[in-house]
């Protein structure tokens, strides 16, 4: 059969695109095609049988794309199975649904049990694994719609599915229900996608909207790209901070699909994109992924190339960030890739060419692409089983001869909630993660029982290093591009962060070793949890909790939302028996709250997984005594933060989630355009997470909160906030935002009021560059790197910090420090030579921001401004900056001045 005709099973669109409702319809290719009609069987509906509309009518809701699937798994019991994975925070249900042979989903549970032994070579020898990939069919994982405003991939899943069913008897169908199982995940993202659809056909008016400019086109804030905390779930994968994510890693654990692909969208001028992925790609996925994945993408031109589809690969979307929903597979060993179509963003856009482009296309050209990978994944069984295999034999293989960072080691030694946290979070990567049990030497180095330890020598090896390395590097060739392009004042290619070491984020302490454990220890389980536990539980004078981990932030949110009466203690104190307490240590005194307070919180520490120590004396032999004016009266403050137009809505999610779900502490979002006059008495804390509040704010707005700060109020800036609150203008901090470090003298500078400039003779085209530069302008763009902070010890901001934290620097933001006169700094980042903690940063940021200001506190009146220059919340996933925006939230009120 040619390749022409091989394309007749794509020809769905002349049935599902038609209005007719018969099942039975045969489906008419274009006239000038040469493809011969294709006949799908009565017995499977179509979507205009179950919905009313046909594919690309319209743009199907959450409960109609579940009401689909659910009649094809009813018309079709034996060849699709329908699981539940999930739900949404607003209680939607997630699905994926896995489509073959009667046989192939007969034989799904031990499909599964078969892919779980083709992946561990250390149970598995050559000799079963080749048993398996004889008889094993391939797979693959598509996964649609993760972005919710991304729409066309939900009605390409249904059409896929529907073709697959009803197509039965065309050979390339055949095929890949004999050969392969395709799991589909239809939407990702269903809050995303409702609001979305909620929004969108609100704005229709008598006829759909082509242009642009229309209310159509423009959605609201926040859109419906995130979820329901306004996260961007495509990049959830390495924190799995969202049910969404938590769900899907779980299901792709559970059958280890060879290729999965993510299907986006991209802007409506773009054509359509498909592997191979741009450059950087990350060093430790290999060849042979390369190779498969490209293979796929050869098999879509084809398919392409004969529909007159144009596309393009190579450019934008590159494999190296671990955390995107197509790159965090490859370290299982599948191959992956995203594909992304130029989108509608609703039923018709007409592109800047002039043309018009229809959900219509969208939608077929999802649906070719996902056809066309089911297919080559079929047409290449053996071959991507047995790189599977070979995949987790050469990454058990490169741990065992890595001599200098084979095992990976986290001593517990400091932030034990911290250190636990990230044990479970590797092993829901699915990583094996171990806990010694009683001392262990490793490498010359002794550790207590209680440590955690990772070796690379398993499947997930590799997984391991690009997420424990402290440093991932891009290709040299890469990097090299890249300045030469700045140099030539052209922008650069970096898509996202190039640095992202999980134990920096969460600011641990990782040693390593170049041999393999020997010891007693036990398997970190997903049902394991932190224990909490009180000493001395019938204490007779207090209580004290030793600040410093998100154990004892959450016994502090917990305890004051019981109405706890608590304080805080500004500096460490040592109580009488020499027990030494970190400065920001939580005291509750039994005579000041009420008789049931030891059972109150022994059941706090249960929950929160805090240690707590009873003491039977106030005496403190060093530091401030309980009823020192250092330490301080606790109480629940309540906090407001912004929402709305011109917030950041990533900002605003991430934050209001590490709030309410990491700290357990409700936050009221109030729009931007009602605090320019809203009466704030009634809140403590007041939130403005990144966005650019010139316009949504203004003087005006400031105005009304800088007279709440001077009553009292704790205004808090992050990222971009802080620039506005910095504004001249506006007034709410005193400190300026740096212009970029200009090698230029000012005097070369030309007149501006004049048509004229004396004359100059340039030696080279370095100077031609030298003086084509503008005198004022802002440093350059950092995607996002890691970047080494210092922190002052001697404020009760930082109690309970460490003296080094690590940072994310996105942006061109950089502050100079505030004058001792107005405030203090009280963090910075590090000299030049040290600031760059993991990534890549530009040699002149480098310098620039050496010493330049990360936290900063300014006495307003009676309250204060606590500055965070770059976002402490940034994907939820800088857990080691928690305890430093609790000490801003909770610790600031108390030293607030309010008078009552």
């Amino acid at each position: 059969m040619t390749l022409r005709n091989l394309y007749t099973i794509f020809v769905l669109t002349a049935v599902l695109f038609c209005a007719a409702s018969n099942v039975n319809a045969t489906s008419s290719s274009p006239t000038n095609s040469g493809w011969p009609q294709l006949i799908y069987k009565a017995t499977i509906p179509d979507m205009q049988s179950v919905l009313g509309y046909s594919v690309g009518q319209r743009i199907t809701s959450h409960p109609d794309m579940l009401r689909y699937f659910e009649a094809l798994q009813k018309s079709a019991p034996r060849n699709i199975q329908i699981f539940e994975y999930g739900q949404t925070w607003e209680g939607r249900k997630l699905i994926y649904a896995a489509i073959g042979s009667e046989q192939n989903i007969a034989n799904l549970t031990q499909f599964s049990q078969d892919m779980q032994a083709l992946s561990d070579p250390r149970v598995t020898d050559k000799r079963k694994a080749k048993g398996l990939i004889d008889s094993l069919p391939s797979s693959v994982w598509l996964e649609y719609s993760v972005h919710g405003n991304e729409i066309s991939s939900t009605d390409a899943a249904m059409m896929t599915a529907y073709h697959l069913l009803a197509g039965e008897g065309e050979v390339t169908v055949d095929n890949i229900m004999q050969n392969s199982i395709v799991f589909i995940d239809p939407l990702q993202n269903p809050d995303g996608r409702s609001r979305f659809i909620a929004n969108y056909y609100s704005t229709v008016g008598m006829n759909h909207s082509s242009d642009r400019l229309s209310a159509e086109h423009n959605e609201p804030w926040p859109r419906g790209r995130a979820n329901h905390y306004l996260f961007d779930m495509n990049r959830d994968w390495l924190a799995i901070t969202q049910p969404e994510t938590k769900g899907r890693i779980a299901s792709l654990k559970k059958y280890h699909p060879l290729v999965v692909i993510d299907l986006h969208e991209m802007g409506g001028d773009e054509s359509y994109y498909f592997a191979p992925s741009a450059q950087p790609v990350n060093p430790h996925m290999t060849q042979a992924q390369i190779d498969n994945i490209n293979l796929v993408g050869r098999n879509n031109a084809k398919h392409f190339d004969a529909n007159g589809f144009d596309y393009f690969t190579r450019e934008i979307f590159d494999a190296f960030y671990p955390g995107y929903g197509d790159s965090w597979p490859t370290f299982y060993g599948a191959a992956a890739s995203t594909y992304e179509v130029a989108s509608s963003r609703g039923q018709i856009f007409r592109r800047l060419d002039g043309s018009e482009l229809s959900y219509e296309d969208t939608v077929l050209r999802h649906f070719v692409a996902s056809i066309s990978t089911a297919e080559a994944v079929a047409n290449n069984r053996t071959k991507l089983l047995n790189d599977y295999y070979q995949y987790q034999i050469d990454a058990i293989e490169a741990g065992r001869s890595d001599k200098k960072e084979r095992v990976f080691i986290l001593p517990n030694k400091r932030d034990r909630a911290g250190h636990f946290k990230l044990a479970k979070l590797m092993t829901e990567h699915g990583v094996d993660v171990y806990q010694t049990t009683e001392k262990v030497k490793m490498c010359g180095e002794t550790y207590a029982p209680g440590s955690y330890y990772i070796d690379t020598a398993q499947p997930r090896g590799r997984f391991v290093k690009t997420t424990f390395t402290q440093q991932v590097d891009m290709s040299k060739a890469f990097i090299k591009e890249q300045e030469r392009r700045r140099e030539r004042k052209l922008g650069d290619q970096i898509y996202d962060v190039t640095g992202w070491s999980l134990p920096l984020m969460y600011n641990l302490a990782v040693n390593t070793c170049g041999k393999s454990v020997s010891g007693d220890h036990r398997l970190v389980k997903m049902t394991d949890t932190l224990e909490g536990h009180v000493t001395n539980a019938n204490a007779t004078v207090a209580y004290i909790v030793p600040w410093g981990d998100m154990a004892a932030g959450r016994f502090l949110t917990a305890a004051l939302q019981q109405n706890i009466t608590l304080k805080t203690a500004d500096r460490a104190f040592t109580i009488d028996d020499n027990t030494r307490y970190p400065a920001g240590s939580l005291i509750i005194e039994v005579a000041a709250n009420n008789a049931d307070i030891a059972a109150t919180v022994q059941e706090i520490a249960t929950q929160s997984g805090a240690l707590v120590d009873g003491v039977n004396t106030s005496w403190v032999t060093e530091g401030p005594s309980f009823g020192s004016n250092d330490t301080y009266l606790m109480s629940a403050p309540k906090i407001a933060m912004a929402w709305d137009d011109p917030t950041s809505s990533l900002s605003a999610g991430n934050t209001r989630y590490v709030i309410e779900q990491q700290f357990g502490y409700p936050v009221t979002a109030i729009r931007t355009s009602t605090l320019v006059n809203a009466d704030l008495r009634h809140y403590q804390v007041l939130i403005l997470p990144s966005g650019r509040y010139q316009n949504g704010l203004g003087k005006a707005g400031a105005d009304n909160i800088k007279r709440w700060v001077e009553a009292g109020g704790v205004l808090i800036t992050l990222g971009s906030a802080t620039a506005f609150a910095a504004d001249a203008d506006i007034g709410l901090l005193d400190v300026k935002r740096e212009l970029a470090i200009n090698e230029q003298n000012s005097n070369e500078n030309p007149d501006t009021e004049s048509s004229t400039v004396a004359g100059k003779a340039y030696a080279s085209r370095d100077d031609l560059i030298k003086h084509s530069e503008n005198s004022e302008e802002s440093p350059d763009f950092v995607a996002g790197v890691l970047a080494n902070v210092e922190v002052d010890q001697e404020h009760w901001l930082t109690a309970g910090v460490a003296p080094d934290v690590v940072g994310l620097v996105y942006g061109d933001d950089i502050f100079a420090p505030i004058r001792l006169a107005s405030g203090k700094n009280l963090a910075w980042f590090k000299g030049e030579e040290d600031v760059l903690a993991s990534g890549y940063l530009w040699k002149e940021n480098k310098k620039q921001l050496a010493y330049k200001p990360f936290l900063i506190h300014q006495p307003t009146g009676n309250g204060m401004v606590i500055a965070f220059t770059q976002e402490p919340t940034t994907r939820a996933y800088l857990d080691g900056l928690n305890v430093m925006l609790m000490n801003a939230m909770f610790s600031a009120p108390a030293h607030a001045y309010v008078v009552k």
